[in-house]
């Protein structure tokens, strides 16, 4: 992490206390929190106590609980070192996985850098992001090794803005040449009736969650202008059909609500130099009843076919609000005491959430 970095050194005195000295007071003051509450928030998830000291803090707590802290500590702190913001997201995200050794470097030349914990960034214009799970580092991994890739999960799991990250920073830097997003335009459980305007505006109600994702990682007037000159498309599925997609990140969100047939037109499309992902919540298909879901059918056709990987998600990996979390479990209880499937959204058996399937030639 280098000479500024935090340096940890075990107490002699006592078995059970970690020491990390900060050479940078007002990155320290950041990394604390306002009234210390990311201190606060550390302790509470992971049971240890926190003791400010200058410019040192004391880590009491079991030895293995204590040096899991001091590793989303420094990872934290070089985090603010390097100029990026510490939000409430990332500390749990660095308690998800930090202390699992650190990487420092590149990647297969992309820029995926690795600091502190094993942290990986993604990086696009306006931000850089970070997997805040083991199954989330393990599915941009995938993205970026495999020609075709899924994510299957609950929501807010990060499926589709992880996605998009990776799309904008290969885009960034020329291993693609331009985006393509797409989803299919199934209203969720409703009938909206007649909808005014011209079709692009009768279309990108269906299309809003993608555009959000793009502006989080592109400033607003870049992106309206690759938007204009074709670089960056929004579609709905519909419109994929008789394409080649050529040197183009193409990405089918809500894949769930695709039938078999809208799936297998989508996955030809792939064209030389292109990357593909599919993201879906099998536990949300809003197709009508008795029609196939098209990502299932994909899940059962596609396993086992060389460079394409498949990454499972669960509620633990859920990073919108705590809540959401739970309120996923909950759902999940109900169906299994009704002797439902939990979400279908279950690793197959025998297999952990994150990356697998991958089988490249």
């Amino acid at each position: 992490m280098g000479t500024s970095s935090a340096k940890a050194q075990a107490a002699e005195s006592e078995q059970d206390t970690v020491l990390l000295e900060f050479p940078d007071n007002r990155l320290l003051i950041d990394l604390c929190g306002e009234y210390d509450r990311n201190l606060s928030r550390i302790e509470r998830e992971l049971g240890v106590n926190i003791a400010r000291r200058g410019n040192r803090l004391a880590i009491h707590g079991p030895e293995d609980v204590g040096a899991h802290a001091a590793a989303v500590l420094q990872e934290l702190y070089a985090r603010l070192e390097s100029g990026q913001p510490l939000e409430a997201g990332d500390i749990d995200g660095a308690i998800r996985v930090g202390g699992a050794g650190a990487d420092i470097g590149f990647r297969g030349g992309r820029q995926m850098e690795m600091f502190g914990g094993a942290q990986l960034l993604i990086k696009t214009r306006r931000k850089q992001v970070a997997p805040r799970s083991a199954a989330q580092k393990a599915y941009v991994e995938a993205l970026f090794a495999s020609d075709l890739a899924f994510g299957i999960g609950p929501a807010g799991t990060g499926k589709t803005y992880l996605a998009v990250a990776v799309g904008v920073n290969l885009f960034m830097n020329g291993l693609i040449d331009r985006i393509i997003l797409s989803r299919p335009a199934v209203e969720a459980g409703e009938r909206l009736g007649f909808l005014p305007g011209d079709m692009k505006e009768k279309i990108d109600p269906y299309m809003q969650p993608l555009y959000d994702a793009l502006g989080d990682f592109l400033p607003g007037k870049q992106l309206a202008r690759l938007i204009e000159d074709r670089k960056i498309e929004i579609a709905p599925l519909a419109f994929m059909r008789g394409r080649t997609l050529s040197n183009a990140f193409v990405l089918l969100d809500e894949a769930q609500n695709a039938t078999t047939m809208q799936m297998k037109m989508f996955l030809t499309r792939l064209g030389e130099g292109s990357r593909m992902v599919v993201t879906g919540d099998r536990s949300q298909v809003d197709l009508p009843r008795g029609t196939a879901s098209g990502l299932q059918d994909a899940e059962r056709l596609l396993k086992g076919i060389g460079n394409i990987s498949f990454s499972y998600f669960t509620a633990a990996d859920v990073v919108r609000h705590p809540l959401v979390a739970r309120i996923i479990e909950a759902y999940e209880a109900r169906d299994r005491a009704a002797g439902r499937p939990a979400s279908g959204n279950e690793t197959p058996a025998g297999k952990k959430p994150g990356r697998e399937g991958d089988e490249r030639t």
